[in-house]
């Protein structure tokens, strides 16, 4: 028996199944059992046997039995969804895959905007009509202003991939105190400073009562006619109607949505009809790398964990 027994609950990451992350955590600890566990019987029996378990989630009724858990490693950013409170109760240090997505979603803005801005799409369409006639392109990035709400792992890596096109950036975050990379950071409050000289608006934070609605008919009233608006948040963040308006009345010059409210879009919603809104059914998150990213937070809390003694103050800790 080793002195940290690892279970991995079964499921798909972004399609990829959990059966790889334990084929690299065998690799990178190979001092370690890692067992995966593929089965109810084999879930039930891991969280008894376990000191360290990652997974999507844990159900409170299955902590009462988990006598020896001492981390449970989150294979989401998102921790709302777990018995923070019981597993608190029960000594369980919670962790969470904060930063694993930032590249590549930073990497699918880019992608968005770069569209926008040299008019891709129509390149596209007119090499599908075979058609060798020349178009112009939107605009330029260099010079332009872009604000990114949300100031995360992914907000910053959104910022930093930026950094080369000659932008003025805006952070826009509930903590200003925490700083940013940003040329100018501020916050919530100061939101309706901030959009008329906006050209283009990142949405990257996450779902709260403060920015569910944030974005709304007033909000983009506010922006100039010729901006961009990318959501890589979720789908609340923005009200959708008010964005259909937008769109329909050429108030915006166009929107890329990689989540949308409501989610799935129904496939009779307005906006599959707009040729200036982009969508994506929710998979910025994507990355071939996922695992490997997701275990370079766990191994290293582990190898924490094996020389310290302690599961406190760990990478991504946030219980």
């Amino acid at each position: 028996m080793t002195s940290v027994d690892i279970a991995v609950l079964d499921h798909d990451a972004h399609g990829i199944p959990a059966a790889e992350y334990v084929e690299i955590l065998r690799q990178r600890l190979p001092d370690r059992e890692v067992r995966l566990a593929a089965t109810a019987d084999e879930r039930r029996r891991y969280l008894r046997e376990a000191t360290v378990v990652a997974g999507k989630d844990v159900e409170e009724s299955e902590l009462e039995h988990a006598e020896r858990l001492r981390l449970f490693a989150c294979n989401s950013a998102g921790v709302d969804h777990l018995p923070l409170g019981a597993l608190a109760e029960h000594g369980v240090a919670v962790t969470n895959a904060s930063g694993v997505h930032g590249p590549n979603i930073a990497e699918h803005v880019l992608g968005w905007v770069l569209t926008f801005a040299r008019r891709l799409d129509e390149g596209r369409r007119r090499q599908r009509r075979r058609e060798w006639r020349r178009f112009q392109s939107f605009t330029e990035l260099a010079g332009s202003t872009v604000t990114v709400i949300g100031l995360g792992a992914i907000g910053e890596a959104v910022v930093e991939r930026f950094d080369g096109f000659g932008v003025d950036t805006i952070g826009v975050r509930h903590t200003v105190s925490k700083g940013g990379p940003t040329d100018e950071l501020l916050g919530y409050g100061d939101l309706a400073t901030v959009l008329p000289r906006t050209d283009v608006l990142v949405l990257t934070c996450p779902l709260t009562e403060t920015t569910e609605g944030l974005i709304g008919a007033a909000e983009l009233d506010a922006l100039p006619t010729d901006a961009i608006v990318v959501n890589v948040a979720r789908g609340g963040v923005i009200d959708t109607p008010a964005l259909v308006d937008a769109l329909r009345s050429n108030a915006l010059h166009g929107a890329a949505l990689d989540v949308t409210d409501p989610e799935p879009l129904p496939t009779d919603h307005d906006l599959w009809g707009f040729e200036n809104a982009f969508l994506t059914p929710h998979v910025a998150g994507h990355t071939p790398k996922y695992w490997e990213r997701r275990a370079d937070v766990f191994v290293e809390n582990v190898e924490r964990v094996a020389e310290t003694g302690s599961y406190d103050g760990l990478r991504n800790q946030v219980a």
